[in-house]
């Protein structure tokens, strides 16, 4: 279990060759790319609506949900072992408490998530299954990103939302982590230490080259699901109205209330690109 003396003992120097150091250098440019798009500058200005952050609650839930039953199946691998911190680190109950609060007791049959959503997942899926090890880019892109921009996203929200408390907000919380500097510098050490092959080690950068692009095209995709719905004609029924979202690769969404809908997702992008470089 984590403890901060233990975080302190186990901390080394950085160098160039840590592999936390190499994932920072490979993936500098998509960094820059996730930074600057029109959802990451939305965030910063603090404009994230109710309907925004409940729909993005349910891509994370998707996704965590994949990375979380993969570490866990995995935990023992020796590429996933010194990473594994369930206690500290594990999203999935909170996001399913937020999930509760803003939709109900019957929120599993309100999960809605576009298609670059479940191709996230099925990578998820594919590499606890054939390269454990490349779980460590995963976990690395998303644990530690949503740590570092963890309590200053989640003060973002709240206002944004004018929610009266934290509830809804579970999310944002490391209840587990009394010291996220302190952690992180853990983490990257632990990550520092994990025995890997040159063809190894490669993939694993790959990798996390790839957890970026599948975060930004989550995002993308649910840009066009805007786009889509506020580009949609509207009656003037006083119901609230059903509609079916169709992608271009052909994936159907499933039906549901055109409030339910309008989304845009902007704290997603901000608890990768803007919380992972303050590791």
């Amino acid at each position: 279990m984590y403890t901060e003396k233990k975080t302190q003992m186990t901390a080394e120097p950085m160098s160039d060759r840590d592999l936390s150091e190499q994932i920072k250098q490979v993936t500098k440019e998509n960094h820059v790319r996730a930074e600057n798009t029109e959802l990451m500058l939305s965030f910063q200005r603090g404009q994230v609506t109710l309907q925004q952050y409940k729909l993005l609650l349910c891509s994370l839930y998707e996704i965590y949900q994949a990375l979380e039953e993969e570490m866990d199946r995995n935990c023992n691998h020796p590429g996933v072992a010194p990473i594994y911190f369930p206690t500290e680190l594990a999203r999935l109950e909170a996001i399913e408490k937020d999930l509760e609060f803003f939709f109900g007791q019957d929120w599993r049959e309100k999960i809605i998530v576009p298609a670059a959503t479940k191709r996230y997942c099925h990578r998820l899926r594919q590499i606890g299954k054939e390269n454990p090890e490349f779980l460590i880019a995963h976990a690395y892109t998303r644990y530690l990103g949503d740590l570092s921009g963890g309590q200053v996203l989640g003060r973002i929200a709240q206002k944004s939302m004018s929610l009266k408390s934290s509830e809804g907000l579970s999310f944002f919380a490391f209840p587990g982590v009394s010291s996220p500097n302190l952690f992180k510098q853990l983490y990257r050490s632990r990550m520092n230490s994990v025995e890997l092959t040159e063809e190894e080690r490669n993939g694993v950068l790959e990798e996390a080259i790839m957890a970026f692009e599948f975060n930004i095209q989550v995002f993308e995709d649910l840009q066009k699901m805007l786009g889509n719905i506020e580009n949609k004609p509207q009656t003037c029924s006083t119901h609230s109205t059903s509609v079916k979202m169709l992608f271009k690769d052909g994936t159907l969404i499933k039906r549901t209330p055109l409030l339910r809908m309008v989304l845009a997702i902007f704290v997603a992008l901000a608890t990768v690109s803007m919380g992972i470089y303050a590791l």
